[in-house]
């Protein structure tokens, strides 16, 4: 029985994060646009301001990290490490978003 909770709750979560791409994107930019350039947020701000109160924002991390790389390569955004600017593709551990300045 429990399993079959689980793989319900995993098919929800699935469907519902394609629908939070955009919702997703748009979080990114405005955090990182609120703190400016010198600020850097984490990606599971955006994720859990999307998530909501209570919600599964850590089902949403590899399409934050996903949508923060592509973020990235538009040049929105810069992803670093210690707050030195990192190519996200080769990027292991924890990671920051800033605003490009």
């Amino acid at each position: 029985m429990r399993r079959l909770r689980r793989a319900k709750r995993a098919a929800r979560t699935c469907l519902s994060i394609s629908e939070h791409q955009d919702a997703l994107r748009a979080a990114i930019l405005t955090m990182t646009a609120a703190r400016g350039p010198d600020k850097t947020i984490c990606p599971s701000e955006a994720a859990r301001a999307v998530a909501g109160q209570g919600g599964d924002w850590r089902a949403l991390m590899d399409e934050t990290r996903a949508i923060a790389a592509s973020l990235a390569a538009e040049g929105a955004i810069e992803v670093t490490q210690k707050s030195i600017p990192v190519d996200i593709a080769h990027a292991r551990g924890p990671i920051r978003l800033r605003q490009r300045s």
